[in-house]
């Protein structure tokens, strides 16, 4: 396979992504917004936030970076500035998306672990001042990744595609921000997703137990519990699907830096290295497309609401068709 057929193939995952992201993105944004999935408002706030910052790492990420460095390499989007910045855009709408799934998973431990702290931390005052401190720090982090850059080539005096600069791999202040960079994102995020649902799993498995002793002495459905395992498959799933869609990344760093390589910058899309760079991307971006297919397996009242939003075109048309 030649090194052009490798990008168009590569090309075509990243259009498939963004054709099915986006949307699903948007559908998810607009059946959680209305409120009628039957969850609390703090976790619609978190849902609303995550599918958000879902739909624009999809929209940087594939119809911004990656589809047209392979398909239209000679546009504006591949000159040296607009490159830089749409890198940028990449790491701050990234950052965010991991970080707002991070925020909904230390919400659901306090909600589920701690009934002290339930009251004052898990509500939409508090959700939202989180999302904006997390959307803030993203942004002001990011900012740096904008100078790192070269052209890989002038034409015509235009500066054309981005080379990370030699310093950045010589300097030790970049090398302590790159280090920074995936500390933050993703192994901090894998770390705490990890152990705040471990401690998630012993705490439900003690208050089941306390919960099946009180319940011999009842009779009925308990509620409470009903309620909790909603809000605990949804963050599970979410949280799984995180750390398997990321555990190529956090590879694909951990090879760079033991092996001592650059990373990819050229245009050779035969490249090994090119290939092993794509597929995280891939999988990292896929991260950002599957939560509506989460949200529409684990809560029924979810899909009750996504087959309303898909059929509503319908039967507009059938209401029109028929006056």
């Amino acid at each position: 396979m030649h090194g052009p057929a490798n990008g168009s193939l590569y090309a075509i995952y990243y259009i498939l992504l963004a054709v099915i992201g986006m949307p699903a993105n948007f559908i998810a944004i607009i059946i959680l917004s209305r409120g009628r999935c039957g969850l609390s408002r703090c976790i619609t706030f978190y849902l609303v936030a995550i599918a958000v910052a879902d739909f624009l790492v999809i929209t940087t990420g594939c119809l911004l970076n990656r589809i047209p460095r392979i398909y239209f390499r000679y546009s504006i989007l591949s000159t040296t500035p607009a490159c830089s910045l749409s890198a940028v855009l990449v790491y701050v709408t990234r950052d965010g998306s991991v970080w707002l799934t991070v925020a909904f998973t230390i919400d659901r431990f306090v909600a589920i672990c701690s009934h002290s702290l339930k009251t004052r931390y898990c509500t939409d005052k508090t959700a939202s001042q989180i999302m904006g401190v997390i959307c803030a720090l993203s942004l002001i982090k990011n900012i740096p990744y904008y100078f790192i850059y070269r052209p890989l080539y002038v034409l015509d005096q235009v500066p054309w595609f981005c080379d990370i600069k030699a310093i950045y791999y010589s300097s030790p202040a970049w090398q302590a921000y790159d280090w920074l960079d995936r500390i933050l994102t993703p192994f901090s995020p894998f770390l705490l997703i990890l152990l705040l649902n471990a401690l998630t799993v012993r705490h439900i498995l003690a208050a089941s137990q306390a919960r099946k002793r009180l319940q011999r002495t009842q009779k009925g459905e308990d509620q409470e519990i009903a309620n909790r395992k909603k809000s605990i498959v949804l963050l599970f799933a979410i949280s799984l699907s995180f750390l398997l869609l990321w555990i190529t990344y956090v590879i694909y760093f951990l090879y760079v830096r033991i092996k001592g390589d650059a990373y990819f910058n050229s245009l050779n899309f035969n490249d090994p290295q090119y290939i092993l760079q794509e597929t995280t991307k891939v999988l990292q971006l896929l991260s950002s497309c599957n939560n509506v297919f989460i949200y529409a397996v684990s809560q029924s009242r979810f899909r009750e609401q996504m087959k309303n939003v898909l059929m509503c075109p319908f039967t507009v048309a059938s209401r029109f068709f028929r006056t």
